[in-house]
This record gives C-alpha cells, sequence and structure tokens, in this order.
C-alpha cells in the first residue's frame, strides 16, 4: 500500500523534480552542482543559497532537507548518491512536480557530469570557487578562469572588530557575510548557543565555520541568561538590562575580554555574534564598546 505524501516545503518540491527530471539517481557532487545551477537561473525566487566550499558551491540547507527526505522514506539512504526511492517518485508525481522548466533543464545540463560539470560552475560563478581545494585540477590551464576566481576573493576594505546577529539570516547568507568581511575568527558571545532555526546551534555553526576556514570560539561566560532576556518591549527595557550588564557583568570577565584581544593579535578579522540583527537591542555592542574603550581604535566595531 502507498504511503500518503507527507507535507513538503515548496522547495523540498523542487529538489524531488529536478532529481527525477535528471534521472532520479546522482552523485553527491554532481546533484550539487545540478541544484546550483537550477537555483541561480530559476525565475521561481531563491529556492537554496549557497557558500563558496571545498568544491564549489554549497548549500548546509539542501542537505538538511536530504535528511529528512531519507526520513520520509522519498530518499534513498545512501551516502554517495542523491536517489529517489519508489515512494519519492510516485510523490514527485502526485504534487506535479514534473514540469517543462525541469525536463528543459535537465536537457541543457544533463550532459554534464563530474568535472566537467564543476568546472562550468567555476567558470560562470566564480565566487562560489574562492574556497575551492579543486579549482585549480578542474580548471588546468584556464588561466583567465584562475584570475576571475582570485579577484573575486577580494573582501571589504574594513578590518579589525565585526558584530553580526543571525536574526533575518540562513546559515549560508550568514556565512556569506562573515567571508566578504574576511572573518578570521567568529566568537559567540550567547549564555546558551541553542537555535530552533537551522544552523545556529553550537555544533551546527561551528562545523559550518570550520568548512570555510573560519575559527569558532564559545564564551558564554559574556553571555545574559535567558530569564534577563524577557519582558523587553521598549528600547528602555534594552538599555537598563544592558546598562545592569555594563555594571554587574563585564567588570568580572576582563580575562575573556584580554583573550579576544590576543586572538585579535593573532591576525585576522573577528566578529562577534548573537541572535538580534539591530546590535542595539543586542549585548555584543556593550561588548565591543568596552574592548575599543579598553585597547583603543583597533577595536572600533563595524556591524554588519
Amino acid at each position: 500500500m502507498n504511503k500518503p505524501t507527507p507535507f513538503l516545503y515548496d522547495r523540498q518540491k523542487q529538489l524531488l523534480g529536478l532529481l527525477q527530471a535528471l534521472g532520479g539517481d546522482v552523485k553527491n557532487l554532481d546533484f550539487q552542482k545540478y541544484l546550483f545551477l537550477y537555483c541561480q537561473e530559476t525565475d521561481a525566487g531563491p529556492i537554496y543559497e549557497f557558500i563558496p566550499y571545498k568544491f564549489g558551491a554549497f548549500s548546509f540547507t539542501s542537505y538538511a532537507d536530504r535528511r529528512k527526505l531519507i526520513e520520509r522514506g522519498l530518499l534513498a539512504n545512501d551516502e554517495n548518491r542523491w536517489r529517489l526511492t519508489d515512494n519519492g517518485r510516485r510523490a514527485v508525481n502526485r504534487i506535479g512536480s514534473t514540469t517543462s522548466r525541469f525536463s528543459e533543464y535537465a536537457l541543457r545540463y544533463g550532459s554534464l557530469r563530474g568535472e566537467a560539470l564543476v568546472a562550468d560552475t567555476y567558470r560562470r560563478y566564480p565566487y562560489y570557487a574562492t574556497r575551492s581545494v579543486i579549482a585549480g585540477r578542474v580548471l588546468g590551464s584556464d588561466d583567465e578562469a584562475l584570475q576571475r576566481i582570485k579577484k573575486a576573493k577580494k573582501k571589504t576594505a574594513i578590518d579589525g572588530l565585526f558584530t553580526i546577529g543571525y536574526e533575518g539570516h540562513s546559515l549560508e547568507s550568514y556565512l556569506n557575510q562573515l567571508l566578504r568581511a574576511d572573518i578570521a575568527l567568529l566568537c559567540d558571545v550567547r549564555r546558551n548557543p541553542i537555535s530552533r532555526k537551522y544552523g545556529f546551534s553550537k555544533r551546527t555553526l561551528s562545523s559550518a565555520c570550520d568548512g570555510v576556514g573560519i575559527a569558532y570560539r564559545h564564551i558564554p561566560e559574556l553571555g545574559i541568561a535567558s530569564e534577563k532576556r524577557r519582558a523587553l518591549n521598549t528600547q528602555a527595557d534594552y538599555d537598563a538590562l544592558f546598562d545592569a550588564y555594563r555594571r554587574e557583568t563585564l567588570p568580572l570577565q576582563r580575562a575573556f575580554l584580554s583573550q579576544i584581544r590576543e586572538w585579535s593579535r593573532a591576525g585576522g578579522n573577528i566578529a562577534l555574534t548573537c541572535y538580534e540583527h539591530n546590535p542595539q537591542q543586542c549585548h555584543r555592542h556593550c561588548i565591543s564598546e568596552e574592548l575599543f574603550r579598553e585597547f583603543g581604535k583597533e577595536f572600533a566595531a563595524t556591524h554588519l
């Protein structure tokens, strides 16, 4: 007896439809590049966002969806391939994800495989090759393409201390901001580094940062207990909380402020991170101001 089709997000439906159009069984690296090209070219709006990774464009969110689709029996549990199960094929047909745009896309790119497919994405979208460990091999003597990748590595002209909140970000857009600011070390100043939003709990965020060459450090001592963050309804409420934080918490954490200074002296830009997009509603601005007061203008913060 066929299982009923589980609830799927639109992006998951499109992912399954694309996979079926490509034959329903595709190697990991190839499918990630097919999905990337599709997301760059579709007029259906952004489906998945990508970061420059070890083998080019990569979407953490697509792999999170892959795990969910495996749990639901729509994809096979094969660590090397994206492969539809029989239930997955039936689900694609029932939800109507087999459309002409997927078929046209498969005809346009389906003959490209392996390093030829990777090289095509590198030539057309050089930013996403900036962290690649195989660019030299797959592009060979194509010096023009290699130079475009080199130019795409250009970062912000600002050096020093940054702050960033992940509110409103996907994991990919957050990491891209860090990469474009040339962040070498991300300092998480949350008391409890857990999040219901995919990608921002400590373990996942640390692993993602490591994958793009950014060090991750967590200093819970610089955080604010969650019970103190309740009933913050106005900016005056936030200001009162932060006044108390400056008086009661920061004076006891000089060693950790000095640790951030030492990390800065070791080289590279540092970003302080927490949740809120607006730095004036997040204690990270108190930390950056204290670093500036204590250690000078090298800690004048730029808020991403």
